[in-house]
């Protein structure tokens, strides 16, 4: 359904208990959750290196936007947005499941990879539009996310007007749809 619909399935990851919160300066991305449940923080960033210190600690900076995210969840990150997952469940160790080095599906069958991954943990799907994904952890190009082109469809309402065609307007900004 996401590759119908323009946006690039990259990988999927078996989550950690947390990790550093970062931008994607090239591309709009999707994250759609397959398993388990996590908290999810968006539009702000971390202090320090140290997981623990910006997640549990004293880095820990108030503000931005938490969600649980839960198997089934959808979530669509414009370029340029902080976000970072953590306090996942059932906790398990981090690793990239599909073949490859997350940036893009290498496999003869992308499509069989993909079906025959056992999911365990907290696990999560990166789709991304508009470039190849980078992991901005602090300052970056601002300029290369307002170039990021708006995305063409929804990764799954496609051009329905139930998701981003509706509310995604002008060059690349978002509408507000809360």
């Amino acid at each position: 359904m996401f590759f119908s619909n323009g946006w690039n399935v990259q990988w999927i990851f078996r989550y950690g208990q947390t990790q550093l919160s970062h931008y994607h300066s090239k591309a709009h991305e999707c994250m759609a959750v397959l398993s388990g449940a996590a908290r999810i923080r968006f539009g702000v960033a971390d202090t320090s290196e140290d997981l623990n210190e910006n997640t549990y600690g004293s880095s820990w900076e108030n503000g931005g936007i938490e969600v649980e995210g839960e198997a089934g969840d959808v979530f669509i990150i414009p370029a340029g947005v902080a976000h970072k997952t953590y306090n996942t469940r059932p906790e398990a160790e981090f690793k990239l499941l599909t073949p490859g080095t997350g940036h893009g599906i290498e496999a003869k069958d992308p499509k069989k990879a993909l079906a025959d991954i056992k999911l365990s943990g907290y696990t999560m799907m990166g789709a991304y539009s508009g470039g190849d994904w980078d992991f901005v952890k602090s300052g970056g190009d601002f300029e290369k996310v307002w170039s990021v082109a708006k995305p063409r469809y929804d990764p799954v309402f496609g051009d329905s007007k139930r998701g981003l065609c509706n509310t995604w307007r002008g060059s690349g900004k978002l509408q507000s749809a809360l």
